[in-house]
């Protein structure tokens, strides 16, 4: 990977991570459009650029933040603390298959780009059923949590937008749209700091057994990082008019796209 191919990855994740239109399935289809063959430093790749997003979200969302953080250490019962512990249940499913099934996921960024197409029709599928969503304004509970939590853990494949299944999935439970997607943002710092925490650890023996070249990873970083604020912000903006559905048709579009250019 150069370092043009970089940036332009970087700018396609930081653009999609937030719309729901499936980063991973748009990395994927990038990877394969440039031809990138080693899966291994794609994949590694992938982990760093979806950090840079986590990065975005914390400029975004950085008050939220700070007052979840403030609430939980002083140890008091209130609607922050039990938003901050709902955050927390909801990085379990997660958590436990990235943990146990590290090797099998990295096999799935291959360039499946057919596969890639499946699961984009499944995203829009999710879109589209929003608008029979109920309208109601419920609040986050234990059980909506970890089934938005599960929701986030099929977003592992790519192609299934981790925003799009999240949000789908909690106007599906009648949750306020502004606090659905805020839970939706905020619950995606718990896996992502954890990924790149142990892609850290590890990178320097990798980069010196590999001879993997960091400069086009921290452009990727950069990119991604500037178009995961604009991209962040505008979705904020999408939700709560309730246009998402409208995603539906171009992840259609981009599904049916990938499945005949990777059958050809």
């Amino acid at each position: 990977m150069n370092w043009i191919e970089a940036l332009i990855l970087g700018l396609l994740q930081g653009l999609t991570e937030f719309l729901p239109v499936s980063s991973s399935g748009h990395l994927e289809l990038g990877g394969a459009l440039f031809g990138l063959q080693d899966p291994h430093h794609f994949f590694t790749f992938n982990i760093i650029v979806h950090g840079a997003t986590f990065m975005s979200v914390v400029v975004v969302f950085f008050k939220d933040i700070l007052s979840l953080i403030r609430n939980f250490f002083a140890f008091r019962w209130n609607q922050e603390m039990k938003f901050t512990l709902l955050l927390l249940a909801s990085a379990v499913p997660t958590a436990i298959v990235g943990l146990l099934f590290e090797e099998q996921i990295e096999q799935i960024f291959e360039g499946r780009v057919v596969f890639v197409g499946f699961m984009l029709l499944i995203t829009a599928t999710l879109l589209f059923l929003t608008r029979y969503s109920p309208g109601t304004k419920n609040e986050v509970t234990l059980k909506s949590a970890l089934v938005i939590g599960l929701a986030q853990t099929l977003a592992i494949l790519p192609g299934i937008s981790r925003s799009g299944a999240t949000i789908s999935t909690a106007l599906f439970f009648g949750i306020d749209r502004k606090q659905a997607i805020r839970f939706s943002f905020l619950m995606v710092l718990i896996p992502i700091f954890g990924a790149n925490f142990l892609k850290i650890i590890r990178m320097p023996a990798e980069a010196a057994a590999t001879q993997m070249d960091i400069w086009p990873m921290i452009i990727g970083a950069i990119a991604a990082f500037t178009a995961g604020i604009i991209a962040c912000r505008w979705m904020l903006e999408i939700v709560r008019r309730g246009k998402i559905e409208y995603f539906s048709i171009y992840c259609l579009l981009a599904g049916l796209v990938a499945i005949i250019a990777g059958s050809l």
